[in-house]
């Protein structure tokens, strides 16, 4: 077998230049995201496209919404303070199964849907100062003869995979003991035209959601809601973990909107239609809003 012998210089080239690749590499992973958005001149936002009134696709074929809103306000704190002329927003769209993966593979910095805020998740990413808090509600026919989770024994309840309300729905289902069957389906719109076309009982999603879904159908006075919630949905802005700095800044901007009230404006413009924010809402906003 013949042995290769690499020249003493230029193997230590060889290793300089190794090594400055790691070092390189590495800097890259502690630079962060505040400093990617400083470098870019660009932040990538993600958006759901059916998420009303949080995240959707508007009439103009935008992202709009409460969170997305939400998300805009804070793209322009962070161009205040890196100091930057322009700072441009690249949407990337998500749906419930990849919306993790995209953060982490950094294809998104901020995630503008209406994800719940869960111990769980925390595992995997970080989020915001809660945004929202909600409940997992039943949306059905008006003539069907349903009212509640447990009316709905041998019916099919719909819903989305890879979300909150999949869990919260066993959970409940469980807890009643009711058995009924989940039938899978890929975002809200197809749980609201199933319901409409009787392929399932009921579609199961967070109230505020199965609202918006609702008033965009144009078959409101067939269609009702649940009075029960069987759960407890806390939202927030999700981003990467292990990045301070960058949540930091998110967290300073919702903080201001809250604290000198900015937030009702907000609210007002994107379910001002469900009336003024409740206890619970006003709450949150409340002790959210910390100060400088």
């Amino acid at each position: 077998m013949r042995t290769l012998i690499i020249p003493f210089r230029e193997a230590r080239q060889q290793l300089a230049a190794l090594l400055f690749l790691i070092a390189a590499a590495g800097a890259w992973a502690q630079a962060g995201t505040l400093d990617k958005i400083k470098r870019s001149g660009t932040i990538s936002l993600g958006y759901r496209e059916a998420s009303i009134p949080f995240s959707y696709v508007g009439d103009n074929r935008q992202p709009t919404g409460y969170s997305v809103e939400l998300c805009q306000r804070v793209a322009g704190s962070l161009q205040r303070q890196l100091g930057l002329a322009e700072l441009r927003i690249n949407w990337v769209l998500v749906v419930p199964g990849n919306r993790v993966e995209k953060l982490a593979s950094g294809e998104i910095d901020l995630e503008c849907g209406s994800t719940t805020n869960t111990l769980a998740r925390q595992e995997q990413v970080s989020f915001s100062l809660l945004t929202f808090a909600d409940g997992g509600s039943l949306l059905m026919k008006i003539d069907s003869g349903l009212d509640s989770l447990a009316d709905m024994g041998g019916r099919k309840i719909g819903v989305v995979p890879g979300t909150t309300t999949e869990r919260s729905l066993a959970e409940a289902l469980a807890r009643g003991k009711v058995k009924a069957e989940t039938v899978k389906l890929k975002d809200h719109a197809e749980g609201l035209a199933a319901v409409v076309e009787g392929k399932i009982d009921a579609y199961a999603s967070d109230r505020v959601i199965l609202v918006g879904l609702v008033l965009g159908s144009g078959t409101q006075k067939s269609l009702r809601l649940s009075q029960e919630l069987y759960s407890y949905e806390p939202y927030a802005l999700m981003m990467r973990k292990g990045d301070p700095a960058f949540r930091l800044a998110v967290n300073r901007e919702l903080a201001r909107l809250y604290r000198s009230e900015e937030i009702h404006a907000i609210y007002d413009r994107w379910l001002g239609v469900l009336g003024a924010p409740g206890p619970l809402l006003k709450a949150l906003y409340f002790l959210n809003g910390l100060p400088e």
